[in-house]
């Protein structure tokens, strides 16, 4: 029985001093994200001053140590304009109100909120943007047809006619990552002209071509005539297999850092964000991902999977 005590004891640390190595590990992938952010930001507004900066998700990095009892991070709150999420109050159904309405809280008086909904039911498109409209967040709402963002709604909630010039003036926006369901890029072009949301966030390239700085000039202008911000996607958390940067010999631990299956996304891997060829994909030099964004004329960068700090060693 002695055997099997102190066998089982054994047991019990070893899974103690792992849960805290994960919580460790966690804690340090936090804080070299909260530190990519600030370098893509520094680097994109020395090139273009006014560059607007959008992380999507892990809010928490907003907070020193991303924990919230820690106050907020100042450096990291300078270095960005606004906070996008997912999936706030519904996720094809309603939603408790998590912790993270509790953080926007304390967010919304410094920056822009924006929030992309989810609903499996189209009645409640109206109910979830009415949810965001209260807390003056920017919203947009996608249903089953447009769970992969490829669609453009047939409407515009808070439709406007104001100039917009800078990103707390945005009342809307329009999520198109994924241009599917456009034959070639000027189909794709016009559509977006032909619209009035005050922003929006589209990809850098359609299908293998990236778009030219006189694509975006079109967008830059509403339907309606007023201006408008056009703001690329960019993913920093994860490297996806079907890009520019994307080499013949990447796979799965080759480069090294390319760590983890991205679960749902057969064509993404969460990354060693800090590390340095990471880095160079990114921002820093001609080639990279947010010089090519900067040079197209867009107003701004959306940075994705900046939760990949969590992910990339949840269930590890």
């Amino acid at each position: 029985m002695k055997i099997i005590s102190s066998i089982f004891n054994l047991l019990i640390i070893s899974i103690f001093l792992f849960s805290c190595n994960k919580e460790e590990k966690i804690e340090k992938a936090a804080l070299e994200m909260q530190a990519f952010v600030g370098e893509i930001s520094a680097y994109a507004k020395a090139l273009k001053p006014g560059f607007v900066v959008i992380p999507q998700n892990g809010i928490q990095l907003a907070f020193n140590n991303a924990k919230s009892e820690n106050g907020i991070n100042l450096n990291y709150l300078e270095a960005i304009d606004g906070f996008a999420l997912e999936e706030l109050f519904y996720n094809k159904k309603a939603l408790d109100v998590d912790e993270r309405y509790d953080y926007l809280q304390e967010l919304k008086q410094y920056k822009k909120i924006m929030v992309s909904e989810f609903v499996k039911n189209s009645d409640d498109i109206a109910d979830a943007y009415q949810k965001n409209n209260n807390e003056n967040f920017a919203c947009f709402v996608r249903s089953n047809d447009n769970y992969y963002y490829n669609q453009i709604p047939s409407s515009v909630y808070n439709e406007n006619s104001n100039n917009i010039a800078q990103l707390a003036e945005i009342k809307n926006f329009l999520y198109l990552i994924n241009a599917e369901n456009y034959s070639s890029k000027q189909q794709l072009i016009d559509a977006l002209r032909n619209t009035n949301f005050d922003l929006l966030l589209i990809d850098l390239f359609f299908n293998d071509e990236q778009l030219s700085a006189a694509d975006i000039a079109q967008l830059k202008t509403k339907k309606n005539g007023a201006q408008r911000l056009v703001i690329s996607y960019m993913n920093i958390g994860s490297a996806e297999n079907y890009r520019y940067y994307w080499k013949s010999d990447w796979k799965l631990h080759h480069p090294k850092w390319i760590k983890k299956r991205y679960k749902g996304y057969k064509d993404e891997y969460y990354v060693e964000f800090w590390n340095q060829e990471w880095k160079d994909v990114i921002y820093g030099n001609n080639e990279s991902y947010l010089k090519k964004i900067i040079d197209t004329g867009f107003d701004g960068v959306f940075l994705d999977n900046v939760e990949a700090y969590y992910f990339l060693y949840k269930n590890n």
